[in-house]
């Protein structure tokens, strides 16, 4: 691919992740989605066409960082919700939903005792520190990719993104962080869109 639709690609897959994070739903995690296989698309081949692997290996190792982080996530919360169960003498399949929903709703969650209710609670909390760590290792992968596509590109932008999201990813520690992240991806949209094409100079009348 050209490096014009390499910049209009990324430019329209950063505003499709910048709606899509507006709204929590499986429609817009869909858009999120496409925006960011247009962006890494769009990395890749900027990374091709300034010979710079850098640009797109380091943003997909903080993708498959993020990636992973999630799954830890994922899996110590539902290895949490597990014990809670095994401490009450609750069995419930886990392919099926709405046990797992009308469990939680019909507990006592007051009258718990203190300490499968400490248990729970310490493994929630250490979920949430895995994943900021990872969200953190992520944003450090991506200033990277960015940091390396500013210099190759002359687009300062680019670098102010990374580190935007690199300190948004930081203070999600305390919620502020989430908004940061979101105005990065409209600044990374812009960014893309300042990537100046060449001109080609016609050759000289003989």
């Amino acid at each position: 691919m050209t490096l014009e639709s390499n910049k209009t690609l990324g430019g329209i897959g950063a505003i499709l992740m910048f709606v899509g994070s507006l709204v929590s739903s499986y429609s817009y995690g869909v858009i999120t989605l496409v925006g960011l296989i247009l962006v890494m698309v769009a990395l890749y081949g900027l990374a091709n066409y300034y010979r710079e692997s850098g640009i797109f290996n380091n943003a997909l190792y903080g993708v498959i960082t993020a990636i992973i982080g999630v799954l830890l996530f994922a899996v110590v919360a539902v290895y949490a919700l597990f014990g809670v169960f095994a401490e009450l003498g609750l069995t419930i399949s886990v392919g099926t939903i709405t046990d797992w929903a009308a469990a939680l709703t019909q507990m006592d969650w007051a009258n718990l005792g203190f300490s499968i209710l400490g248990d729970f609670l310490a493994s929630i909390l250490l979920a949430l520190v895995v994943l900021f760590v990872f969200v953190v290792i992520t944003a450090i992968f991506l200033r990277k990719s960015l940091g390396l596509l500013s210099a190759r590109t002359g687009v300062g932008l680019f670098g102010t993104t990374g580190t935007i999201i690199l300190i948004g990813a930081i203070l999600t520690i305390i919620g502020i962080g989430l908004i940061l992240i979101w105005i990065a991806l409209l600044l990374l949209a812009i960014a893309f869109f300042q990537i100046r094409i060449p001109q080609v100079q016609s050759p000289p009348q003989a």
